[in-house]
């Protein structure tokens, strides 16, 4: 079960932003990471608050740190 957890939040950062600004792939990022982090978190042991504070701050760097270019799942709900 250890080895689900990493597994589980690269896959997470995979698709964890969207959004054609950096504010926008930042928002969308974290709250994808921190559900995804809530899943993992139940399925390890963790508890579902660190599973949702650490998969929410890896989400909203890895939305951070891409550009519109190399993810762009479309335009966010609230826009």
């Amino acid at each position: 079960m250890n080895l689900f957890r990493p597994v589980a939040l690269a896959g997470a950062l995979l698709v964890a932003a969207c959004g054609n600004t950096t504010a926008d792939r930042a928002l969308t990022g974290g709250a994808i990471g921190a559900g995804a982090g809530l899943a993992v978190g139940a399925v390890t042991g963790a508890t579902l608050l660190e599973g949702a504070v650490i998969g929410g701050a890896l989400g909203a760097a890895a939305g951070a740190l891409t550009t519109k270019d190399q993810v762009n799942l479309g335009k966010p709900a609230w826009r």
